[in-house]
């Protein structure tokens, strides 16, 4: 499918996923399964995340496949799924395993996030992936292409975008309780990781890890300590930065509320990088033009101890992590980063709203695996345009300038230079 065209079914699906707010999306005509079959489940990445979304895949269906890089990980979910198959390459798990798999769970670094999920929507698994959906906007926009048509199920691991009260906030927002919107604030706690420093040292690498498979489709270099388990989140290479860490559940609100797809400029100020680890500080400025009935509109993203200016909340403490949306008849702050709860502010009154209930986020996917409509966080509808416009603020992180995005085309049209951060080359033998 050409990227224009591809471009075009992403316009139809936004407009006809605003016809019904709490439809899950059209979504795709999934393979029905028969709710009393069980599902078969395999999982890349079953250590920190993918350990609770493990045992999570277990209530619903029967864990056949583990698949880590670390052995002591492996050997950890094993001793609670004795019965899955151990892999340490994806790749030999699904050549091996074959129809064996109904559906795949992907809770690895964000760089191989892509290159597994591809593999599984190809061969006709359902597919589940932590967020955010992939490393780069690209890949954000060829997964939720591949999804398109392909008869599988999908979900990305926003957990917060299930909970009542996050949903409650939305429908707040949707009926007109802060009137015109016309700036988002979103801040984050994070780095929590070593940001704005240079690479390690070159260390031998521990027995139990297998390196290479551990780089994937990145670039190779040699392993130091900060890589794994965690700090991965850190480097270019590897990790979405703050923005990517938490962007996905933080801009959810915002993003569901005011549909805040495909911005036309991005700008950054930061504490200055090397291209390879992340700044230490970031903020991200978003323009978006009018959409639907929704003016244009911008959005501040703020990391690093960075924050929004105090009398914006007008007197209320500032949370280390939260959101702000301010509009011409008040206001709404959430103290998190999940929309959990949340305060009108400025005079803003409450509507009586009515949101029906997520059965969960991870049942959410289950039922679509049986055939009972798609997952909110479906790839085509939601995950791959939320994704694309968290992504995109690292392209102006990248280039240390405004960023003109032409998304239909995926290129920043005055910055040939963030080319290989939104199509990455791939090593020998990784693909989409």
């Amino acid at each position: 499918m050409r990227l224009g065209q591809s471009r075009r079914r992403f316009l139809q699906a936004g407009a006809l996923a605003g016809v019904g707010f709490w439809a899950a999306g059209r979504g795709q005509a999934v393979q029905n399964r028969a709710a009393a079959d069980k599902i078969n489940f395999a999982c890349v990445g079953v250590g920190g995340r993918g350990s609770s979304n493990t045992n999570e895949a277990a209530k619903h269906g029967n864990v056949v496949a583990l698949c880590d890089v670390d052995e002591q990980k492996l050997a950890q979910a094993a001793a609670r799924h004795p019965r899955a198959k151990q892999y340490h390459d994806f790749r030999k798990m699904f050549d091996e395993m074959g129809p064996g798999i109904d559906a795949v769970i992907v809770s690895t670094p964000d760089h191989t996030h892509a290159v597994i999920a591809s593999m599984a929507i190809r061969t006709r698994k359902h597919c589940f992936v932590e967020k955010p959906l992939a490393r780069t906007v690209y890949e954000a926009r060829q997964l939720a292409t591949l999804a398109l048509g392909s008869k599988v199920a999908s979900q990305m691991g926003n957990q917060g975008a299930a909970n009542a009260t996050f949903r409650r906030a939305v429908a707040v927002v949707k009926a007109g309780a802060l009137g015109t919107v016309k700036e988002v604030h979103v801040w984050s706690n994070r780095p929590i990781w070593p940001a704005g420093v240079g690479r390690p040292a070159r260390a031998e690498v521990p027995r139990h890890l297998h390196w290479d498979l551990w780089l994937g489709p990145s670039p190779g270099r040699p392993y130091g300590q900060g890589y794994h388990p965690f700090g991965w989140r850190g480097w270019w290479d590897f990790g979405t930065g703050a923005l990517g860490d938490m962007g996905c559940h933080s801009i959810n609100l915002a993003f569901m509320a005011l549909n805040l797809r495909d911005p036309t400029a991005v700008e950054a100020q930061t504490s200055g990088h090397d291209r390879d680890s992340f700044p230490k500080w970031s903020v991200v400025k978003y323009h978006f033009p009018a959409r639907d009935r929704r003016p244009a509109l911008t959005m501040t993203w703020y990391d690093g101890g960075k924050k929004p200016p105090a009398e914006l909340l007008g007197g209320e403490a500032m949370s280390p992590s939260g959101f702000l949306l301010v509009g011409d008849k008040g206001k709404l702050y959430a103290p998190n980063d999940y929309g959990g709860a949340y305060k009108l502010l400025g005079g803003a009154v409450e509507p009586p709203v009515e949101v029906p209930p997520s059965p969960g986020h991870f049942d959410e996917f289950v039922r679509a695996v049986r055939g009972e409509g798609a997952a909110r966080s479906n790839f085509l509808d939601y995950a791959g345009p939320l994704t694309e416009t968290v992504l995109l603020g690292n392209l102006a992180v990248w280039a240390g300038k405004k960023i003109e995005w032409d998304a239909n085309n995926l290129k920043a049209t005055n910055a040939r230079e963030v080319e290989p951060l939104i199509r990455p080359a791939y090593r020998k033998g990784y693909s989409l």
